[in-house]
Formats: structure tokens, C-alpha cells, sequence
């Protein structure tokens, strides 16, 4: 049985988290020559590089990403051993990573989010947002334990990665009232020429708008192109243009900035996806998630 030398593990994550062997040293008043030589066996034990030079600064590998969430993890537990041996009360902290696509809608991901933070068990939720292919490698590094997004991980991403369809919705579109009243007359005729919020050109929904346009022979004059779902619609209760959104929360779009419903249509479609790193979802957390996700979309 491999044993693992935990003074190595603290001093790895020390380095992980100054940044550089120096900053480590001081923090814990030792030299950095005994901190470099306690983390060459540590990768010795592993097998594995954990840092990478860049510049001066010490970076994690991948497999040093790896490394670094079940160090903090086993140091949890150390310190929950040590308050259950002297009687203090404690609970462990679930921790759950989630990747969370620009182009996803932020309403649908709160929808998603929304049963984890009722439950009474202490959790501790990151997400981070981004770009579906800067997230991606951090779901393969495990920093991430899932990805929301509008479309699936693309066969060409040098990851391994697989999709889960959580379902899709008919988009709605809306605007601040005075213009809704105007191109609620002859909808979706009335969106020739009419001033637009959209999504970025790069997104899934766009490019479905686009067909479903290209369909109607309707071209809408498009004002502006966001990345940020949420801050489209802000501007849309501005009353300087109409956009879609997804259905399935129009009720709650509608309420929150304020705008009012010109019409709808099924022909074009947002869908959503769950992305892991594991082809069966096992993690209990995500299994509630995708779950109620399902329910969402599928009713």
C-alpha cells in the first residue's frame, strides 16, 4: 500500500496557493530549498508533475489541479476529526464546481441552482462563467464538476466530455410595454425592420433566431449583440429594442425587468445542456440538478 507523507501534501498546498516557493517559505517559516525537495517527493509518490514554470511563478498541471481539491478536502477532514474528538458540533461542507456557459440563460440557471440552496445540509456552491471552450479544459482538470451550456461539447474539443440534454424551450419574444403593444399587431410580421437585442452571433439561440428569420423572410434591425443574456434584457426594459428569451421562464423574465410579451414561437428552439466529465452522472448533487432541469423543460 502506497502511503502518502501528509508534511508533502501541506507543503504542495502551500505553494498551490502562494503561488511560488518563496511566498511558501515564509508563510511557513521554513527555506525553499526543503519545500522544493518535500514537493519533488510528493510527485515521486504520485507519479506526477504537479507544478509547471511560467515566468517566476509556479503553475498547477492538470494533474496538480487534481491534486490540489483532494488536498483541501483531506485537510477539511482533519479539522472536522479534530472538532468531532473534542465534542465541537460540525458538518461537512459539500462543495459543488459549476461551469456556467455566457450564453446560458441566467434565469434557467437559477431555476436549476434553486433546489440546492434548500436543502438543509451545508453546501458550498462555486460557479464560474465563461466562454463553453475555456470551461471545457477545466472540466477535464477537474475544477469543474459540470457545465451548463446552450450547446453540446463539440466532437472537435481535445477533451473527453459528454453531453446530457436536459431539454430545450420555444422562445418568446418581449419588450419594454409601448413597444410591445406596437409589434404585438401582425407578430412575427411586425419584427421586419424593428429594432433587436440578440444574442451573440456565436451562441446556438442565434443561429436558430436566424434561421426561423430566414424562414419568415423577416430581418430585424439589430441594435446590439450580447454575450450576457442578462444584460440584453436589461436594455430590452430600456424600451430601444425587443428580444427572445426562453420560454420555459417567461413568466419570471417578464416580472424581473419589467417587459411585456409581443408573441411566441416553438419553430425556434433554445436548448440545454449538462456537460461532464463522466458519461453516467453519479455525483448526487448533479443528479438533483439535471433532475429538476428535466422537470423544467419537459414539465
Amino acid at each position: 500500500m502506497e502511503w502518502l507523507n501528509y508534511h508533502h501534501l501541506r507543503y504542495f498546498v502551500a505553494v498551490a496557493q502562494e503561488g511560488g516557493l518563496r511566498a511558501a517559505a515564509e508563510k511557513l517559516h521554513v527555506s525553499p530549498p526543503s519545500i522544493s525537495a518535500q514537493i519533488r517527493e510528493l510527485e515521486e509518490t504520485l507519479g506526477e508533475k504537479l507544478f509547471r514554470r511560467s515566468g517566476r511563478a509556479n503553475v498547477l498541471t492538470d494533474a496538480g489541479q487534481i491534486a490540489l481539491r483532494h488536498a483541501e478536502e483531506i485537510f477539511s477532514l482533519g479539522r472536522e476529526l479534530v472538532s468531532a474528538v473534542k465534542q465541537h458540533p460540525t458538518s461537512r461542507v459539500v462543495r459543488l464546481h459549476v461551469g456556467v456557459a455566457d450564453a446560458f440563460p441566467k434565469l434557467v440557471t437559477y431555476e436549476i441552482l434553486k433546489p440546492l440552496f434548500a436543502r438543509v445540509d451545508p453546501i458550498h456552491v462555486v460557479c464560474r462563467e465563461g466562454k463553453l471552450e475555456d470551461l471545457l479544459p477545466q472540466l477535464a482538470a477537474h475544477r469543474l464538476d459540470i457545465v451548463l451550456s446552450d450547446e453540446p461539447a463539440p466532437s472537435t474539443a481535445k477533451i473527453r466530455a459528454f453531453n446530457h440534454l436536459l431539454g430545450e424551450s420555444g422562445v418568446t419574444f418581449c419588450a419594454a410595454a409601448e413597444q410591445a403593444v406596437k409589434l404585438r399587431r401582425g407578430f412575427p410580421r411586425s419584427l421586419h425592420g424593428a429594432p433587436a437585442f440578440l444574442p451573440a452571433e456565436n451562441t446556438a439561440l442565434r443561429r436558430s433566431l436566424e434561421n426561423w428569420f430566414r424562414s419568415l423572410q423577416i430581418r430585424p434591425r439589430v441594435v446590439a449583440e450580447f454575450d450576457d443574456a442578462a444584460l440584453m434584457k436589461v436594455a430590452a426594459a430600456n424600451g430601444l429594442g425587443f428580444v427572445p428569451i426562453p420560454t420555459i421562464v417567461e413568466k419570471e423574465a417578464l416580472a424581473r425587468y419589467d417587459l411585456r410579451r409581443i408573441g411566441a414561437t416553438k419553430r425556434c428552439r433554445d436548448q440545454f445542456y449538462a456537460i461532464t466529465a463522466e458519461r453516467k452522472i453519479t455525483h448526487p448533487l448533479i443528479s438533483m440538478i439535471t433532475e429538476r432541469a428535466q422537470r423544467l423543460t419537459f414539465g
